[in-house]
């Protein structure tokens, strides 16, 4: 296996642990907004309206931790 680069900057992301009742609030995009969640699994989190009360399911989704400065990248996993 080659030695890995050094050197990089990488940005870090962590599938965010839904749990039922959290009340969310989606700053940007598509899903802007805010929700209540009322059903999690291993692949999909269902959301509710607080407004509309329609709910909706999504495949869960990553978030952007941090960034880090000098970074090995790829990582060895």
């Amino acid at each position: 296996m080659a030695e890995q680069e050094k050197g990089h900057q990488v940005f870090i992301f962590r599938a965010f642990p839904f749990q039922v009742g959290q009340k969310i609030f989606v700053e940007n995009g598509p899903r802007r907004g805010d929700w209540e969640v009322v059903a999690v699994s291993d692949k999909k989190v269902k959301f509710r309206c607080p407004v509309s009360h329609r709910e909706f399911e999504w495949d869960r989704y990553y978030y952007l931790l941090e960034r880090r400065e000098n970074e090995p990248w790829p990582h060895s996993h």
